[in-house]
């Protein structure tokens, strides 16, 4: 049988498009249960709803395509040519919503849900599979999306909604944002084992100020803290390498190709010598930050108050 096309109003490619969208999503879970039993009845019936109703949406959804879906016989239906297509792609979004739908449920379970969690380069050594295992005691199940960036990325992720939470340094400072101070990493001047200030436990940065530097990017906090601290100490430091991770600079330094301002390493490295700062002091703090009047899921809200448990005690000693 050949469907008749009916009388509709015109939609142009842009805006009606959605228009018509927004139409017909309440009608389609309709469509399908009408379509799969050929019967107003048995499907009003399935689906506990007014046959009325059923048949009601029925005849707009098919006023708003313009076209006709079922053949009317008595009591009975059959699906037209243009039904049957209009049916395949409904299933398969419909199957994609219920996908959809079992996906962030699973990811809100309070047992077994998912946590996207992003940190520094220079904790995933160390620092968070230490605090995973700490927490993992008590949730086992929780599962965990980890991304290791530097802070200003990490936050356009948190902004963009790919992270529920991140460990960063320095601690943000933004109205769109809730931060809240962890614990605080002392920085070394990390120098060639060869280099004339390698036998010294302690120094005075003002003491580094003719050295070449190798640092992190523009961009990544630990190189802001770099420069300020630089600053503070009263000169601008030469920078002959940039780079995007911390043990790549130490890499470097052992190298003899400059020094750096760095935390302490997971692992102590051959060919450096890691030399404390008295003046200024030489610090990090260490914070957690999450999108202000984002709400939580049950896996998120339970890892969020064991970080904050952890204030002073986030680092290994």
């Amino acid at each position: 049988m050949v469907h008749q096309q009916r009388s509709q109003r015109q939609l142009s490619p842009s805006g009606d498009t959605e228009d018509i969208v927004a139409l017909l999503a309440p009608r389609l879970v309709h469509f399908a249960g009408v379509a799969r039993t050929e019967h107003v009845t048995r499907a009003a019936q399935e689906m506990q709803v007014p046959q009325s109703t059923l048949s009601r949406s029925m005849v707009r959804l098919e006023h708003d395509l313009g076209v006709d879906l079922f053949a009317r016989h008595g009591r009975t239906l059959s699906l037209t040519p243009a039904g049957r297509t209009f049916l395949a792609s409904v299933e398969r979004a419909l199957a994609e919503v219920e996908r959809a739908a079992d996906e962030v449920r699973a990811d809100a379970d309070p047992a077994t849900g998912k946590v996207a969690f992003g940190f520094l380069h220079t904790m995933g050594a160390e620092t968070v599979p230490g605090l995973l295992h700490a927490f993992r005691a008590d949730h086992p199940r929780i599962r965990f999306s980890l991304v290791q960036n530097y802070g200003e990325a990490m936050l356009e992720r948190l902004r963009a909604g790919e992270l529920d939470l991140c460990l960063t340094s320095p601690v943000p400072d933004a109205p769109d944002l809730v931060a809240r101070r962890l614990d605080e990493q002392k920085l070394r001047l990390v120098v060639p084992a060869d280099h004339r200030l390698a036998g010294r436990r302690r120094i005075r940065l003002a003491e580094a100020a003719d050295e070449t530097f190798v640092t992190l990017e523009p961009g990544y906090g630990l190189r802001r803290i770099t420069d300020d601290l630089c600053a503070q100490a009263g000169f601008r430091p030469r920078v002959a390498f940039e780079g995007e991770e911390a043990e790549t600079l130490r890499g470097l330094v052992a190298a003899g190709l400059g020094v750096a301002l760095l935390p302490p390493p997971a692992v102590p490295r051959p060919g450096v010598v890691e030399l404390t700062v008295t003046s200024p002091r030489a610090a990090r703090e260490i914070g957690v930050a999450w999108l202000a009047g984002h709400p939580d899921t049950p896996p998120v809200a339970a890892f969020k108050r064991f970080l904050l448990s952890r204030r002073g005690h986030l680092l290994p000693n």
